[in-house]
């Protein structure tokens, strides 16, 4: 389980943080809890895009990403772009999901016919929108939702979408939490470019990937030499080997209170393992209300 530590960032330049979605999407209010209220940031289209700035000098000063949800799983294609691109994790937060019904100044619930909002928010908020008679429209991010019922002044228009999104946007939140599963977390990454790395010295966590020959037992043999250095193991997600007949690579996060443990674990696996990558170490996160 994540702690409730607190973790002091460094100043970050005035070019910002590469966030995936519009202002007052999820990433943003994620980027708020690391770096400030006042951080700027890069507004991406695509995980794809938010990668590639974040290792543009010129375009950002990194970037926070979405990795996993407590109800939906890992997102998977993330995973493949952390493993392709050249960043470091040096960071995370658990970010709680609050999606709430927002509408322009003055607008009452029977006023409302239609709310739109990302298919994903939508199907999150289900029981409580079917309670209603209204026309469930699809939009591409639930933030730029938000805007576009603040740009259109509809009175008969609501959004699901972040507090965050309301404060930006001057709108009313007509409907507070309300997503089905109350207990609903996404782990975000911190992500910066290798060069820029400081070496935390309170750092307890690390990501690391790597593969094996698929011999018999021989994952079980890294699993043993994890645990037998005093390591703990809060995540093996695996991922199939591009251009492999069915093998797979491994993703692990790994807690420790020693490094040289962590060193430890590195060195003993060596030999059962190939391909190894380390994404980064860092100080685990802790959660946050969205």
């Amino acid at each position: 389980m994540p702690t409730k530590n607190k973790i002091t960032r460094k100043p970050v330049n005035e070019l910002g943080i590469a966030i995936q979605g519009y202002e007052g999407s999820f990433h943003q209010v994620a980027a708020r809890t690391i770096f400030g209220k006042e951080v700027a940031v890069v507004p991406c289209a695509t995980f794809s895009a938010l990668i590639k700035k974040a290792e543009n000098k010129k375009e950002s000063a990194g970037a926070m990403m979405a990795i996993e949800n407590s109800i939906a799983g890992s997102i998977l294609p993330n995973y493949n772009l952390l493993l392709r691109s050249t960043l470091k994790v040096t960071g995370e937060v658990y970010l709680s999901i609050s999606q709430n019904l927002l509408v322009n100044r003055g607008v009452k619930l029977s006023d409302i016919k239609e709310v739109h909002s990302h298919p994903m928010a939508l199907l999150q908020c289900l029981d409580y929108l079917e309670k209603n008679n209204w026309k469930l429209v699809e939009s591409e991010d639930t933030a730029l939702s938000a805007k576009h019922l603040q740009q259109h002044r509809s009175k008969h228009v609501a959004a699901v979408a972040s507090k965050l999104a309301a404060e930006l946007f001057n709108l009313d939140i007509i409907g507070p939490d309300i997503q089905t599963q109350k207990n609903n977390y996404t782990r975000f990454l911190v992500l910066e470019r290798a060069v820029d790395v400081v070496e935390d010295l309170q750092a307890n966590k690390a990501s690391i990937y790597f593969q094996t020959n698929h011999t018999k037992g021989v994952l079980a043999k890294v699993l043993t030499q994890i645990a037998k250095h005093d390591v703990n193991l809060t995540k093996l997600q695996s991922m199939p080997i591009p251009g492999s007949n069915f093998k797979y690579g491994f993703f692990a996060d790994m807690e420790f209170d020693k490094r040289k443990k962590l060193d430890q674990v590195l060195d003993s696996i060596k030999e059962l393992t190939n391909n190894i990558k380390i994404f980064g170490v860092y100080q685990k996160g802790s959660m946050k209300k969205g």
